[in-house]
């Protein structure tokens, strides 16, 4: 079976990751960004309740592709990672 050569090659084509992608200056400021809101203590505590309520999810199994994703009224579904994660991102 031929190696897929494409894999791990793919550059984000938004113009936000394009911007990102020849602005090193802006790159590393988000990046700082980034890491100090994702350690904080309270990001920390939501991903965790997050995986946590992965693991007790009965429908849930390791590698599935499935996120616990949030509904209007507060309570906790199993969806797509794809599903999930995408929603309320800039769509066009």
């Amino acid at each position: 079976m031929a190696r897929n050569t494409i894999a791990g090659k793919r550059n984000g084509s938004s113009r936000t990751a394009k911007f990102y992608a020849k602005n090193k200056k802006s790159r590393d400021k988000k990046k700082a960004y980034d890491t100090k809101y994702h350690s904080s203590t309270e990001r920390r505590k939501y991903r965790a309740s997050l995986n946590k309520a992965n693991k007790k999810s009965k429908l849930s199994k390791k590698g599935d592709k499935k996120d616990m994703s949030h509904t209007r009224g507060g309570n906790l579904i199993l969806e797509a990672q794809k599903r999930n994660r995408a929603r309320n991102r800039g769509k066009r």
